[in-house]
């Protein structure tokens, strides 16, 4: 009994230094909470230092232009100095820990977050309305509301988004639309409807003071106006062709969650002037000659519609789809001057108006594309058909002075100042736009024709004009959207279903683009310019960490993956997808570049990189496989 006794007694003492051991091992240096996500220019934020054993060091800061660091009763106090990422090294006599810092954007105060985007890039609308219309007053506007709380999006319910009109940083603002267009005076003739001044086809009014709600799509997730009549023009009758509008989203009590300011583009700028106003050369000049109308934008329309009368009026077609349309048997010309102004989709289909066009006839696109690709520029003697520079394009599309292709791609320069890509680059000559059996605004280019195996090449179609096709579909549009056989950027989505356009910007004008307006939203959502690249611009509260259930299978970004990817970069599979942005031989490619300047710590080294500067193997290691 005895010996069981002492047994007992030592048994209980080796479990009671065990514990006591474990318990001192346990209560080491640390600070909590390990990261601090501060807002620029707002408050300070403090976190608490426990366990210090011995001698607390001054605490330092990696990087001393992000936030400054001030130590009292353990109690470290941080105050935001400019967007970045940083990190404070704490010390005691036993150990070292780290305290992550991140300096956002100011509107990231609330666990909400709204993005907000135009789906064209461009809407395109006459300047003048009472001879002929290709396209009316008619701007589209998206938006997207996100919770980081559960890092959901909201699917409408008690929550609204609203749009009205803001002053851009030039003091440029838009607010009302009547009196800035014809357009009301003549909707009659070309939709059947009259429509009060300033309400759109959808009765929508124009961006203006009075906030206006977005419709919830619960099949997309998203919030969208369609069919805002906008103008190019500002209140004090200024040409501004990308206006502000303040996109806002509240909960059921009206309180304020979250706010996007993006452009809602527009112009006037779709003409063509050159080549058949009366004054130009005598290629497109009827047999009956010029109209010579004072109006110049009078003019050139109602020289089309001499031209086309005399080439077509001899058709039985043509005089039957005058009938129809109870247009003058004389033809469109006599039409337009007796007060009844042409829709050209009324008889050749666009898929911009839904519902259009007489069967039989050439849809829009294709009756413009097919003819002009042969005939030749006034001012160079080229066919527009075999040009390859936007500046053909521009002739027609918006424009000379809107400079509508002004995105990531469109802005990119060669080493010798020449444009990288043009329109040609992603659509083709004019001959692949007016293909026979092409179907207009849906058989468009798509992402992964130039996005492929982590390489952006800079032309999406062969020699013949065919988009380019490649296995690899991580940066690929969705498959049959908006519709079966067609694969549109403006309809595919991805990370946690977000529009691409959400994170990308909108089509011609992908982030960043060369236009001020539109680097707006990014700026203020993270900081910089560009894509929305930072986890923190939308998950505000906790950034999850994961290999790769970001945006295209990226990894979590940031100091939490420093120190938490060892294990994955150790696995030779896992290797091969960190190739697509870090490069072959992990040195780094254009998909591995910081977007603004940050520093880390890893392994106990401090590891800075410029805004621009590709994040590599080496930085840290000797290599992918090296310590």
């Amino acid at each position: 009994m005895k010996i069981r006794a002492w047994l007992v007694w030592l048994t209980a003492l080796l479990l009671s230094h065990i514990l006591i051991v474990a318990s001192a091992q346990a209560a080491t240096l640390s600070v909590s909470p390990a990261t601090l996500t501060l807002k620029i220019g707002g408050a300070a934020a403090t976190a608490a230092i426990a366990n210090v054993s011995g001698t607390l060091r001054a605490p330092s800061i990696s990087n001393s232009n992000i936030a400054s660091v001030t130590l009292a009763a353990n109690i470290i106090t941080v105050k935001p100095k400019a967007i970045g990422t940083a990190y404070v090294t704490v010390r005691d006599s036993a150990s070292t820990v780290y305290l992550n810092i991140a300096v956002v954007a100011a509107n990231t105060a609330t666990k909400f977050s709204v993005v907000a985007w135009n789906d064209l890039g461009m809407h395109c609308m006459d300047a003048d309305y009472s001879v002929f219309s290709i396209l009316p007053p008619y701007n589209n506007l998206h938006a997207q509301l996100m919770d980081s709380t559960n890092n959901k999006l909201i699917n409408g319910g008690s929550y609204a988004v609203t749009f009205e009109a803001m002053a851009d940083a030039d003091g440029s603002i838009n607010s009302y639309s009547a009196g800035k267009t014809n357009f009301w005076q003549y909707a009659e003739s070309f939709f059947g409807m009259s429509l009060p001044d300033g309400i759109g086809l959808t009765g929508y009014g124009s961006i203006s003071p009075t906030p206006q709600a977005l419709k919830p799509d619960s099949a997309s997730a998203q919030f969208v106006a369609e069919g805002v009549p906008l103008t190019p023009y500002d209140d004090t009758m200024r040409r501004n062709t990308y206006p502000m509008t303040r996109v806002v989203a509240r909960d059921a009590s009206g309180a304020l969650l979250a706010e996007a300011h993006v452009v809602m583009p527009v112009s006037d700028e779709m003409t063509c002037i050159t080549c058949h106003s009366s004054a130009s050369g005598p290629a497109a000049r009827p047999i009956s000659g010029w109209v010579n109308d004072a109006n110049l934008d009078r003019d050139y329309k109602r020289n089309i519609l001499r031209l086309h009368d005399e080439k077509n009026l001899p058709q039985w077609k043509y005089k039957i789809a005058l009938k129809q349309k109870g247009y003058n048997a004389s033809g469109l010309l006599a039409t337009a001057d007796q007060g009844k102004s042409i829709l050209c989709a009324a008889c050749h289909a666009s898929n911009a108006l839904p519902g259009t066009g007489i069967a039989g006839i050439k849809p829009l696109t294709e009756a413009i594309h097919s003819h002009h690709g042969n005939v030749r520029d006034a001012s160079t003697g080229e066919l527009l058909g075999a040009s390859s520079n936007r500046e053909t394009c521009y002739q027609c599309h918006p424009g000379k002075e809107t400079q509508c292709l002004r995105g990531a791609m469109g802005k990119a320069v060669e080493p010798d100042g020449s444009m990288s890509m043009q329109c040609q680059s992603c659509h083709g000559q004019m001959a692949n736009v007016g293909k026979p059996g092409r179907t207009g605004w849906l058989d468009q280019p798509n992402c992964q024709s130039c996005h492929h195996d982590g390489l952006r090449d800079k032309t999406a179609v062969d020699a013949s004009g065919v988009l380019k096709v490649w296995t690899d579909t991580r940066f690929a549009t969705n498959p049959n959207v908006p519709k079966t056989g067609f694969s549109l950027y403006r309809f595919s989505k991805g990370h946690g279903n977000l529009q691409c356009e959400a994170c990308h910007g909108s089509t011609h004008a992908e982030y960043p683009t060369s236009h001020a307006n539109d680097n707006v939203m990014s700026k203020e959502m993270q900081g910089h310019e560009g894509t929305l690249v930072e986890c923190a611009a939308c998950h505000k509260t906790v950034v999850p960490l994961t290999v790769n259930g970001g945006p295209h299978g990226m990894h979590t970004i940031g100091a939490a993956w420093v120190s938490r990817h060892q294990s994955v970069a150790e696995s030779a599979t896992a290797r091969a997808g960190c190739a697509t942005c870090h490069g072959s031989n992990f040195r780094g490619s254009v998909l591995s570049q910081v977007k603004v300047a940050k520093t880390f710590n890893a392994d106990g080294r401090t590891v800075s990189y410029a805004a621009g500067q590709a994040v590599t193997c080496y930085d840290c290691h000797n290599g992918p496989n090296g310590d």
